[in-house]
């Protein structure tokens, strides 16, 4: 495999485009023989792309904003914007793929500042996941093409390359800087590596690599708790996977004291094995009451896992909209919406990328209320979009969270983005009851309200539905589908949930709210079928 597509194979093996077989989008360099193709020099990066790819890889239009989401357009043609953080200034970072250089947006003045790498080779690209602001004035980030972790100088303007320890296939991805430590997970390689952070030399890293308890797996994103215990997944797709617990302040202690031999390092690690259903967890976050938070990519689901009873919860997003995947063809049968990365906010709300949804979810854990923002700038080439207007995918790859403001990439768009959740929502939803219990082939009737928050009339509202169960074990239905909702009254809609006669025991969640073009608001009941 060519080390400059890597990336882009993990992209399409993980975030994954194909929502059915039948929608197989092209990747330049993946297929070795791929025909020649014109390519018109325009001196820009977009010179990497033939003619008729430019659209699909550099982007669709102009940058574009609704009431929630503002996006800005980076004056450098096709940059393919991924990897993005802040720092306490209020500066948002992210890395440019297609051209090897970080940028700098002023999001007081609206303006960006790309740093050019001097020692990036020509026309080279690399899919860049994580990226960290460190304090002593720098900002850290991955490389896969290169097998690199990159240290750039704020006050200096200068990169440094630091080669990233490589036995056999890797993929640094991403990564996070913890005092003096730099942790990267390494997908393909099946290890986390911890590097020195206050290292100096330009070629040597000093480094321990953990290795994976799980032989030929993955290793995916990571989480850190308020014990400093270290969290992620191994897992081998559509096989068997664990969640991994690391000691890591326990183990690094034991080694420091050590005289004799190196402490055993998997005492220092417990495993959790995977439930049913969570095949590919990519984003890992811990919440403030200690639970950890699994996205998962193959799918509309994200879990939550609590050590305490060692046990799983599944939760499941709206469906993703027409405008997202398009279906002009007619065969996407199941479109899913694939939470991607998750983070924490200063409010103890969880956010994740639904990358086939062309949205930002934000999750309440304390009042089970999911908000899901729409990103307005859609690029037809990567969905079923036909002559349907108004379609696709920016591919949101990776967000920032600072304070109120969630930044994010549009990777195919050219743009980086901001969803303001200080801004007032149109409505709110309420339901009668966040508990049912179902015997096989009973029917419960639960209350929706939808509030209105504005002075205004809100047209074209659609009440959405969906539920973790498989194999139609649980039947939603609604009274109305669509409305208009006045601003002088809540709307009162009549659902019921039935659980098939033929349904396995078991509990679900059952996600019900109301959308619009730019928002989405659910709420979650819990409902449990039994004998």
């Amino acid at each position: 495999m060519k080390k400059q597509t890597k990336g882009i194979v993990f992209f399409v093996f993980i975030g994954g485009i194909m929502m059915t077989s039948a929608v197989v989008i092209g990747i330049p360099g993946l297929f070795p023989d791929e025909l020649e193709q014109e390519i018109t020099l325009t001196g820009t990066p977009a010179d990497n792309f033939p003619d008729e790819q430019r659209a699909q890889f550099c982007g669709t239009g102009v940058a574009k904003s609704n009431a929630y989401v503002k996006e800005y357009k980076i004056p450098t043609d096709c940059t393919q914007p991924l990897a993005i953080t802040t720092d306490p200034h209020g500066n948002v970072w992210f890395a440019e793929t297609n051209t090897g250089n970080i940028a700098k947006f002023n999001s007081i003045t609206g303006t960006f500042t790309e740093y050019e790498n001097p020692i990036w080779p020509e026309n080279a690209r690399s899919m860049m996941w994580g990226m960290d602001y460190s304090s002593d004035g720098s900002i850290w980030y991955t490389d896969e093409a290169f097998d690199s972790v990159w240290k750039f100088s704020i006050q200096d303007e200068n990169y440094q390359r630091l080669n990233y320890p490589v036995e056999g296939e890797s993929l640094p991805q991403r990564l996070q800087v913890e005092g003096s430590k730099v942790i990267v997970n390494d997908f393909y390689g099946n290890k986390i590596t911890f590097l020195d952070a206050a290292q100096s030399s330009e070629e040597e890293l000093t480094y321990m690599s953990l290795p994976s308890p799980v032989p030929n797996s993955v290793t995916s994103g990571f989480a850190i708790d308020s014990d400093d215990n270290l969290w992620y997944t191994n897992w081998i797709f559509q096989q068997d996977g664990v969640l991994v617990r690391f000691e890591q302040d326990n183990y690094f202690a034991a080694l420091s004291n050590s005289a004799g031999p190196l402490p055993p390092l998997f005492d220092f690690i417990q495993l959790f094995k995977l439930p049913l259903g969570l095949n590919t967890p990519n984003g890992a976050a811990v919440d403030l009451d200690g639970k950890i938070w699994l996205a998962e990519t193959s799918s509309s689901y994200f879990f939550r896992f609590d050590p305490e009873t060692e046990s799983f919860t599944k939760y499941v997003t709206s469906d993703p909209t027409i405008s997202a995947y398009g279906n002009a063809s007619g065969l996407i049968k199941n479109p899913v919406t694939r939470p991607y990365w998750i983070n924490l906010d200063e409010n103890g709300r969880l956010v994740f990328n639904e990358q086939t949804a062309n949205r930002i979810a934000v999750f309440d854990p304390k009042t089970e209320t999911l908000t899901e923002y729409m990103v307005p700038s859609k690029n037809p080439g990567w969905a079923d979009c036909g002559q349907i207007e108004d379609c696709g995918l920016a591919q949101i790859f990776d967000f920032t969270i600072d304070g109120s403001k969630i930044w994010f990439t549009e990777w195919v768009e050219n743009n980086i983005g901001v969803v303001d959740t200080s801004i007032g929502l149109p409505f709110e939803v309420e339901l009668d009851t966040d508990q049912i219990t179902l015997g096989k082939g009973d029917t419960a009737t639960l209350i929706l309200k939808v509030l209105p928050l504005t002075n205004s009339d809100i047209p074209n509202v659609t009440i959405t539905y969906s539920s973790t169960a498989q194999f139609s074990d649980i039947v939603i239905n609604t009274d109305i589908d669509q409305f208009q909702l006045d601003f002088d009254g809540p709307r009162v809609i009549r659902t019921s949930i039935t659980a098939h006669e033929n349904a396995l025991v078991n509990i679900h969640k059952v996600l019900i709210g109301a959308q619009t073009d730019e928002v989405t608001i659910s709420k979650y009941v819990t409902v449990k079928i039994v004998q």
